[in-house]
Parts: structure tokens; C-alpha cells; sequence
């Protein structure tokens, strides 16, 4: 889908430098904090990566996304967050693979390397914040049955998760932006987690990084949507 040795080309340098800052960091926070769990690190290394090709519009992050999914998981069972693994195995994970689809299916102008970034009107705006809280409600109900730690940011992780899988498979331009909310929630989240357990610090890096990038892919989707004629 993606040949390596065009990468130079076409990302721009500052998206290098983002991407290359980004996976120094995991990794330097891995063995600083760490050193064990080499799952977090290769999922986070997946993760940041995933992000910087959505933010080129490009449908392999979201394959990438569909792997980071599996991997996050996994990590999130291990210290009882069973809100983030069942949103992220059960909500994110078949919600990349429907955008996989969306992207695949509606490049721009014939380009399959830039997904045609998609208007989202006033109405389905409405449905996506009421879909939000019925789904907010349902996971409250469920998060509070299983004991999951930290409820209160746990369901609030799924609202954001919820709002932003369903932005990524509309090609609407705020997927990123609704990303960054979450990234925000997540940071909370492992940072209660790293006061238990150290080697969660480097999860904590992680998403710090992610939020840096999904701010940008939503700086860069404004920029193509300005070019490509897509509105607000």
C-alpha cells in the first residue's frame, strides 16, 4: 500500500522530525521507565506511526491503527483498565477497519495516498453527541459492574474513543481533534496507573506523543480540506 523508499518524498520534513522526535522519546522513556514490556513499546512505535500517515489522510494508519488497537488492548488488561481494553478491542479496533474501507474507497481525486476529507452537517453532528451519550451511559453501567480502576476517566475515554472512531470513518476533518481530547483523558489515565506501577510512565510518554501528533493531523486535515474544497 505504501513503498518505504518514497517516504522521503512524501512526507515534509517537519512531519520527519515529528515522527523521528516521537519514536525517540518512546523509546527513551521505554529504557529509562521500563525495559520489560516490550508489547507497550512496539505498540507504542505502531501507534505514533499510524498517526503520522492519518494525518496525510493516507489509509495505512489506519491499518496500523487496527494492529495498535490489538497491542493497546492487551496492555490495558493488565492493569484492570478494562474500559479502554473493550473500547479499544471492541469499538476502535472494527471501527479502523470500517475507515480502512471509507478511506480506501474515497480518495481524492483518484489519489489512493489522500483520503477525500468528508463535510459533516449540523444533523449528524447532533446524532454523533447523542450517540455518544447513550454509549457513555451503557459503559458507565458496564466499567462499574467489571470494578474497572478509575471509573469516572475510564468512561470518559470512551466518549472521546466513541467520538473519534466515528469522525475517522466519516473522513471528517475533526477525527483528529476528538483524538486529541482523548489523548488528553488517556494521559490521566496512565499517569494514576505509573503511580502503582513506574513502567507505565512509558505509556504515559506515549500518549503525550500521540497528542502532539494528533494535533497536527488535525492542523494538516484543515489544510487539505481548505484545498480540496471540503468546508468545515
Amino acid at each position: 500500500m505504501f513503498n518505504l523508499k518514497k517516504a522521503v518524498n512524501y512526507f515534509s520534513k517537519t512531519e520527519i522530525a515529528l515522527w523521528t522526535s516521537s519514536a525517540a522519546l518512546i523509546i527513551l522513556s521505554f529504557i529509562a521507565f521500563d525495559r520489560e514490556n516490550y508489547l507497550t513499546l512496539t505498540a507504542s512505535l505502531i501507534g505514533v506511526t499510524s498517526l503520522i500517515f492519518n494525518a496525510k489522510g493516507h489509509p495505512f494508519g489506519q491499518l496500523l491503527m487496527v494492529l495498535f488497537s490489538l497491542m493497546y488492548g492487551m496492555i490495558s488488561f493488565t492493569f484492570a483498565y478494562y474500559g479502554e481494553m473493550i473500547t479499544y478491542l471492541g469499538m476502535t479496533m472494527p471501527m479502523a477497519m470500517l475507515a480502512l474501507i471509507s478511506w480506501l474507497t474515497h480518495p481524492y481525486n483518484g489519489n489512493r495516498s489522500e483520503v477525500s476529507v468528508n463535510r459533516v452537517g449540523k444533523a449528524e453532528i447532533l446524532f454523533t453527541c447523542l450517540s455518544a451519550a447513550v454509549v457513555t451511559l451503557i459503559f458507565y453501567c458496564i466499567l462499574a459492574y467489571f470494578n474497572t480502576a478509575h471509573l469516572l476517566p475510564s468512561t470518559l475515554s470512551v466518549t472521546t474513543s466513541f467520538i473519534a472512531v466515528y469522525l475517522t470513518f466519516r473522513r471528517s476533518q475533526y477525527f483528529a481533534l476528538a483524538y486529541a481530547s482523548n489523548d488528553v483523558v488517556l494521559i490521566v489515565l496512565w499517569i494514576l496507573a505509573s503511580m502503582e506501577r513506574i513502567q507505565y510512565i512509558s505509556v504515559v510518554v506515549c500518549f503525550v506523543a500521540f497528542l502532539l501528533n494528533d494535533i497536527y493531523g488535525f492542523v494538516n486535515w484543515r489544510r487539505m480540506a481548505k484545498r480540496q474544497g471540503a468546508g468545515g
